[in-house]
């Protein structure tokens, strides 16, 4: 299959070719999720509950996950330039996440940025929404393509519990507000977990019909800095389809493309349309084109990687371009075959999905 060096553009030893670079731009998030970073006293009582229902004697006290100091975080220019780079070995497709993303400073000049380099087609964001209709016209003026929001209740008192503060509305507003200005597709996702807002699946399939955007339903990965996680609080994909399926009248779409994470359905109205993500019951790793690039300069082949290749030193230390495509393509060429949840020896990845970016 050939070198790392020679292989065209970005090849895993898999066959792989890299194509989606996901960039945090920040660990830092104004909310505090349940499957996150849940340090909140009402997140503490839900899991403490869990565990104490599974067995446990000894259930985790949750504690508050320590940000990274601003000098340690990535510089616009510095992920300007990665991305040029990776651009020019067939990246073409940038989604931003953080943290939440809009509250790093600036962050449309970035996605203005970023739209203009070559072989860049398409810019998404990821977020919580609750700050969205601040910045709403700023991202749309700057070339971003998609929005995708994170809405795991409808209930405001569960999306309090969920998240850690009040804000539905804020949310749902915001949503409004993507589909007003043109944002195409809108999606919105909902991390789904036992004994929390597993009744509210039907109602969140409603939402999306009533909207009609792409409602995403993702298992609950164990990606929280608590590492509080356990496989009985999974609601898999095949459960939250068989429920879907039995109280709407949706058909399966076949992929757009071979990389896609969702499994989709639309609504036969044309009303909307269903995602299912399951990460942790039927893995996609096959077919995964990602890269991630963490807020403080850290390229992971793997959301669930247990290793990080440093490319901010290279971003600071002088080094020509050469140097960094080198390293890239050898780091891609290593890439995982697969991550090993559901397997004996799978172990947490220290890091928070705050901090490697969704």
């Amino acid at each position: 299959m050939g070198s790392p060096v020679n292989a065209v553009g970005l090849q895993d030893s898999f066959g792989r070719i890299m194509g989606d670079l996901r960039i945090s731009v920040t660990d830092r998030c104004n909310f505090r999720c349940l499957y996150c970073l849940p340090d909140t006293e009402e997140a503490s009582n839900f899991y403490r509950n869990q565990q104490e229902d599974a067995g446990s004697k000894t259930a985790k006290r949750l504690i508050r996950y320590p940000w990274k100091p601003k000098k340690d975080i990535l510089t616009f220019e510095e992920i300007e330039r990665f991305t040029r780079i990776a651009a020019g070995l067939g990246i073409e497709k940038i989604r931003i996440t953080g943290g939440e993303p809009l509250l790093r400073s600036g962050i449309a000049d970035l996605i203005s940025n970023i739209r203009a380099i070559p072989g860049i087609k398409d810019v998404a964001l990821t977020s919580n929404g609750f700050l969205f209709r601040r910045y709403a016209q700023q991202l749309k003026d700057a070339g971003l393509s998609r929005m995708t929001f994170s809405l795991d209740s409808l209930d405001a008192d569960n999306f309090e519990k969920m998240t850690g503060r009040k804000g539905l509305q804020d949310v749902l507003d915001s949503i409004d507000l993507a589909k007003q200005l043109g944002f195409d597709p809108v999606k919105v996702n909902a991390v789904i977990i036992r004994n929390l807002n597993d009744h509210e699946l039907e109602d969140l399939v409603q939402f999306g019909k009533n909207r009609q955007i792409s409602m995403r339903f993702i298992e609950y990965m164990p990606l929280d800095h608590a590492k509080a996680w356990q496989k009985t609080m999974v609601i898999t994909g095949r459960e939250m389809i068989d429920r879907i399926q039995s109280s709407f009248d949706i058909e399966q779409v076949p992929p757009s493309n071979p990389s896609e994470t969702a499994k989709r359905w639309k609504h036969k109205d044309g009303q909307g349309e269903v995602g299912i993500i399951a990460s942790v019951s039927e893995p996609f790793c096959q077919q995964c084109n990602r890269l991630r690039l963490t807020a403080d300069g850290q390229l992971r082949t793997c959301l669930f990687s247990h290793h990080e290749h440093d490319f901010k030193a290279h971003l600071r230390d002088g080094s020509a371009d050469q140097a960094i495509i080198d390293q890239l393509k050898t780091v891609v060429w290593g890439k995982e075959s697969g991550h090993k949840i559901g397997h004996e020896d799978f172990v947490q990845p220290d890091r928070t999905m705050s901090f490697i970016g969704g």
